[in-house]
């Protein structure tokens, strides 16, 4: 009688499971899918352009050798344990592979389940036959769901470069994107803010970003401890095409048992919209006089690290400049590759042009979240007290926007000081070529706002674009796509600089762009009824 009783205690705990998974993953029909594919696309791309650039065995275990003595490189990228098109695949993308699935499912798990309560969603599904665990349940499912999918096309797709390989980095990438949605389901029980749970998990997975680099960078084996420490250098050190090591998917797994059972256990300990870490009443210090000291206080801690962020990126993309030109220069086909991201000049300078680049395509990431921060306020319903009050629309919104607009040219210029830092020569031609990226980022920002202000219920979309403009940076010129496709990114525009010449055309085009955008965007807002 008492085990049916437990039995049916925690059937009535799940119940209504179902309907929220499938709630949930249409909601994240476009969001979803876009990652995946840009994840997806990532890898299975690398065996052939791999082949391209290393068609011998003997280009292989040269560049093995390169990468065992170039410790900046190691840093960045991992060790190779082999040198098969699958190692170096493997050993390329792994790493990358792995925190995107993570940064997916975190995105997926705090959405379905602190936002949810945070905008009083759950409070209302809650009034019905739902379970106390179904929420988080559904979520979990939800981000085990994208990683199978992923899991699924990696293996697929690798298959014909070995079986056992495709299967071990498929498994390990799907198996650190639900680490991190476990960590996410912890999280988001400890805080009260969906923002806050999104930035501490990701705070989560750059630590783990940065104990992987620190042990790979002194050892070319993965064995430092520092790399045991962290989900990522689990999924390098299952070595695919390389002797797979099958047993440290059980370290994966067994993460995501204890932190499942952690949320688990948290989840039914509190009410519904409460936290276990106090939040502040208001500010400890200073005054809110006006809509844009409060989008200030809302943002600025993304701000800041987005900064702090950019900043080491640029100090350490500036530090390994000189070993990745002397890696590539003796290879032909790298070095056209480089050269189609950075430019037709000089090696360092185009290599430079690349990074530069790269670091630009993630900041139209930062300017999508910063300005559908505009949609969080607007449909959590804590817009309406501000707009209620002498604040109009557009004042409310500026606000945001200037964050959001601004907030991307400090970041582009922290990283420009970081690659002068790093590099140590052509500080100024290095920051220009970081602040020529702000108008292609400012036009992803002006879609943002344009949907937003327009069709704010299609507002995610602005994620698809971010996503569509980051996989054609990333995967165009590896594959040498025509040019017709890398001109659909604003980034297929902009001058490659330092070493290419400067165009003031295409800035100025792209920078008219975004203020036409943004206008449609606010014009939109002004006139549309508010969400409720």
């Amino acid at each position: 009688m008492t085990a049916f009783a437990v039995r049916r205690g925690g059937s009535r705990q799940l119940a209504g499971t179902g309907t929220l998974l499938r709630f949930a993953l249409r909601r994240d029909r476009l969001m979803i899918p876009v990652w995946i594919a840009v994840d997806a696309l990532m890898v299975l791309s690398m065996p052939g352009t791999l082949e391209g650039l290393y068609g011998t065995p003997a280009e292989r275990a040269g560049l093995v050798r390169q990468m065992a003595a170039n410790s900046s490189l190691r840093a960045m990228v991992g060790p190779v344990f082999g040198d098969s098109l699958g190692a170096l695949t493997a050993w390329r993308v792994g790493i990358y592979a792995g925190a995107l699935a993570a940064v997916l499912s975190l995105l997926i798990v705090v959405r379905h389940t602190r936002d949810e309560e945070e905008s009083g969603r759950q409070e209302l599904v809650a009034s019905g036959t739902v379970g106390r665990r179904a929420s988080l349940t559904a979520a979990l499912l939800a981000a085990a769901v994208a990683n199978a999918v992923l899991a699924l096309l990696v293996t697929a797709g690798l298959a014909g470069q070995g079986g056992a390989g495709a299967l071990a980095l498929g498994l390990g990438i799907a198996g650190v994107g639900m680490v991190f949605a476990t960590a996410a389901a912890i999280v988001a029980q400890l805080t009260e803010s969906a923002r806050l749970a999104r930035g501490l998990t990701a705070a989560v997975l750059g630590t783990a970003f940065v104990l992987r680099a620190a042990g790979d960078s002194a050892t070319d084996d993965g064995a430092s401890v520092l790399t045991w420490v962290s989900p990522l250098g689990w999924l390098e050190n299952l070595r695919p095409y390389a002797g797979e090591r099958w047993w440290v998917l059980a370290l994966l797994a067994g993460a995501v048992v204890l932190q499942g059972a952690v949320a688990y256990a948290l989840a039914g300990r509190r009410d519904l919209g409460m936290s276990f870490l106090p939040t502040r009443p208001g500010p400890a210090s200073g005054r809110l006089g006006s809509a844009s000291a409060l989008a200030w206080r809302l943002q600025r801690g993304g701000l800041l690290g987005w900064s702090i962020g950019f900043l080491l990126a640029g100090v350490v993309y500036g530090g390994m400049t000189e070993g990745a030109a002397d890696l590539v220069g003796d290879n032909d086909n790298a070095r056209r590759i480089v050269e189609r991201m950075g430019g037709q000049s000089g090696l360092t300078d185009a290599f430079l042009a690349s990074m530069i680049g790269m670091l630009g395509l993630v900041a139209a990431l930062w300017i999508v979240a910063s300005v559908l921060r505009l949609h969080g306020e607007e449909t959590s319903g804590r817009a309406e007290p501000v707009l209620a009050n002498a604040v109009g629309r557009l004042r409310w919104a500026a606000g945001h926007l200037v964050i959001a607009f601004g907030g991307a040219a400090l970041i582009m210029l922290l990283a420009g000081l970081g690659f002068a830092v790093g590099y140590g020569r052509q500080t100024g031609p290095v920051l220009a070529a970081c602040l020529v990226q702000l108008p292609a980022v400012w036009v992803v920002g002006g879609v943002a706002v344009l949907l937003h202000g327009v069709l704010p219920r299609a507002a995610v979309a602005a994620w698809g674009v971010a996503g569509a403009v980051l996989l054609i940076g990333w995967v165009g010129p590896a594959l040498d796509v025509p040019r017709a496709v890398l001109d659909v990114s604003p980034f297929g525009h902009l001058p490659k600089l330092p070493g290419g010449s400067m165009e003031w055309g295409p800035v100025a085009m792209l920078t008219g762009v975004a203020v036409v955008l943004v206008a449609g965007g606010l014009a939109g807002l002004r006139r549309r009824d508010m969400s409720t």
